[in-house]
């Protein structure tokens, strides 16, 4: 009796714990019995984590630069509304107050990853948290900058994709001596509530030095002050050549309308002017930043550290034509030039 007790109890057990399934043998249960015991019931799969994260930047919705980066998202298997949800933060002409004031807002959302946009956009973001990861899709010399101790070791919580600021200078003058000859002024808006203002300005002049140009600097600090730049390029009959600015970059639809309006020809640094009336525009592709900054994020909601990811730099430069605006202005692109364009808009 005291055999069988053991054994219907052993069988019962099993029925909830079948790690003691090896104490058949200590009792004889039989095999066939054990056969017919019930198998325990599989584990519910774990749920899906939803990520929460934060893009800060001047840029809009439809920029190629957020379409880059919805695009990376989507190559990496997350999907808005389902495990992804992003808050957006586009700053507009706002200026770096304003722009410290969403970044602070964001970390104190606590999302998992803040992505930015800018210089302005990165350091507002570093400042108002030392914790949560910040990737820039867009900064201009970060070491430079203050923003990561070295491109090889970034440090802290802040890495991403690098944008030549200073050394491109040198290039978008020569575009347009290469396209006006030497005789045509260049006005360059120096915008100073900004990083690396005195940078830009400094690398200007000599670049301008060597190439034989007239190159004026104008200091910005409103958009007042940008529309009197313009109007000087204008009245010397003269060119703008636009460098790297989130402030310039939130006013390229008003500069594009002045740009047609006062048939003044602009380079800039970005394709979004070019679209917006600009001539011509330099620098790298906006887009594949944009994907590439969505690999950090990806890497990061796995488990990396920013401090362990280096900074990229860019992988390719394009120069966007429009040949609408050349054909407004009576501009005639050279050969040697268009021979350089990746795009040229009709």
């Amino acid at each position: 009796m005291l055999r069988l007790a053991c054994s219907i109890s052993l069988v019962l057990v099993g029925l909830f714990n079948p790690v003691l399934a090896h104490a058949q043998q200590a009792v004889g249960l039989p095999t066939a019995i054990a056969v017919l015991l019930p198998a325990p019931l599989a584990a519910a799969p774990p749920e899906t984590r939803v990520f929460n994260i934060a893009f800060l930047g001047p840029a809009m919705p439809n920029d190629s630069l957020v379409t880059g980066f919805r695009q990376g998202l989507r190559e990496h298997g997350y999907v808005e509304g389902q495990n992804l949800l992003i808050e957006w933060r586009f700053t507009g002409g706002r200026g770096p107050e304003q722009v410290a004031e969403f970044a602070v807002d964001l970390a104190r959302s606590k999302v998992d990853v803040i992505v930015t946009a800018g210089n302005v956009a990165a350091f507002a973001a570093r400042d108002a948290t030392g914790t949560i990861p910040v990737v820039f899709a867009i900064v201009h010399e970060p070491v430079a900058a203050g923003l990561v101790s070295s491109l090889a070791r970034p440090g802290g919580n802040v890495t991403g994709i690098a944008q030549l600021g200073v050394e491109l200078i040198g290039k978008r003058l020569e575009l347009l001596k290469e396209t006006f000859g030497p005789l045509k002024p260049v006005v360059i808006p120096i915008v100073r509530t900004e990083p690396l203002a005195e940078r830009l300005a400094n690398e200007s002049r000599k670049a301008g030095g060597k190439l034989g140009l007239e190159v004026r600097l104008m200091d910005v600090r409103g958009t007042e002050d940008l529309q009197r730049a313009l109007r000087t390029a204008a009245s010397k009959s003269g060119a703008v050549c636009l460098l790297p600015s989130a402030f310039l970059y939130s006013h390229r639809r008003q500069i594009g309308e002045l740009a047609t309006k006062q048939r003044l020809p602009i380079l800039s640094w970005e394709t979004e002017f070019v679209t917006s009336g600009a001539l011509m525009s330099y620098g790298q592709d906006n887009s594949e930043a944009g994907r590439r900054a969505a690999g950090y994020v990806d890497k990061i909601l796995k488990g990396a550290k920013p401090a362990d990811l280096p900074v990229e730099q860019p992988r390719r430069f394009q120069l966007t034509i429009n040949a609408k605006a050349a054909k407004a202005l009576g501009v005639t692109i050279p050969p040697s030039v268009l021979l350089q364009a990746d795009r040229v808009i009709e």
